[in-house]
């Protein structure tokens, strides 16, 4: 379903800035305006955006290989990163640029076509609303009563949240070019023009440092969420193991690595204990479904041993 509903919300985000870049480009080569360049260019990133997460979550799908054991999920994590760098560098330092360019040498919207970035920007608004209203459905899938920043810290899905913060980024984006195009066109002064370039730049190099904060995080390697914790600890001591300790790892937003050691009895068969594994791990996979890899190791419930007995285990246990 979350893989499902992020490519949705993909695919309509894709074709959305794309119609929209060509409108903007059209809009700035008959106005020059610098505020319809940067969100030309913004466009332009996010549909590149897009097709890198398209692309991170078919390439994630691939076997399991010798060389990765663990499969490919991560790569859904890798081109989201690369996402955040692409904003910040393609879209804010760009802006940013063009804005100082602008207030060096400002210049009034002038020509026949005054209209023309008037309709682009409202035309905009209207298609980057729809876009952000399929990323809000898709999301409210899986957000569950979180907040929306609690889902975006801790959505082990990138796509959803990147989709997000990029069409919000646009939407506001859009807001900040109307701003300095229609203050430019009341008022004549083209600084305003490069004013509403250079809030347009400082938005997307602040989103870019937000994606990328939450995608190291991914990268670096985070644990199950405290409730999927908590089911995997009552589905082990459901029959009366104990655990010892227990990590947990995600090799992709919808695979987990379970590793604990628990407790058996000192005088069960080491067919008893297999059994006592696989139970575990069984109800260990249907109470978190994304529990795909399972190690269990077990050990001596010490409180069963008779008084004073120890075995070579217990210095390194």
């Amino acid at each position: 379903m979350a893989a499902t509903g992020g490519t949705k919300a993909i695919v309509a985000a894709l074709a959305a800035n794309l119609t929209i870049a060509v409108l903007k480009f059209v809009a700035f080569i008959l106005t020059t305006s610098s505020s319809m360049l940067a969100e030309a260019i913004h466009s332009v990133a996010d549909s590149g955006n897009q097709l890198l997460l398209l692309v991170g979550g078919k390439r994630a799908k691939k076997a399991a290989s010798e060389e990765h054991p663990f499969g490919y999920g991560r790569e859904r994590y890798i081109y989201a990163f690369i996402v955040s760098i692409v904003l910040f560098s393609v879209g804010g330092l760009f802006a940013l640029y063009e804005a100082w360019e602008k207030i060096q040498h400002p210049h009034a919207i002038e020509g026949d076509f005054w209209w023309v970035p008037l309709a682009v920007l409202v035309g905009a608004i209207i298609a980057e609303s729809f876009s952000f209203r399929t990323a809000i459905i898709e999301s409210n899938h899986i957000r569950g009563k979180q907040t929306w920043v609690k889902f975006v810290r801790n959505a082990k899905q990138p796509e959803l949240p990147v989709i997000l913060l990029e069409d919000l980024g646009a939407l506001l984006g859009l807001v900040f070019a109307l701003f300095g195009v229609g203050l430019t066109l009341i008022t004549g002064d083209g600084i305003w023009d490069a004013l509403g370039t250079g809030m347009i730049g400082l938005l997307l190099v602040a989103i870019a440092v937000v994606l990328a904060m939450e995608t190291k995080s991914l990268l670096l390697g985070e644990s199950a969420t405290r409730d999927d914790v908590a089911k995997i600890r009552t589905a082990i001591e459901s029959d009366g193991a104990g655990i010892i300790h227990l990590k947990t790892l995600h090799l992709g937003p919808e695979e987990l690595l379970v590793a604990a050691k628990i407790t058996v009895g000192a005088a069960e068969s080491g067919l008893d204990i297999a059994r006592l594994i696989d139970a575990a791990e069984e109800r260990i996979r249907t109470a978190v479904p994304i529990a795909r890899v399972i190690y269990l190791e077990p050990d001596v419930d010490r409180a069963e041993l008779p008084s004073g007995q120890a075995f070579a285990g217990d210095a390194g246990a």
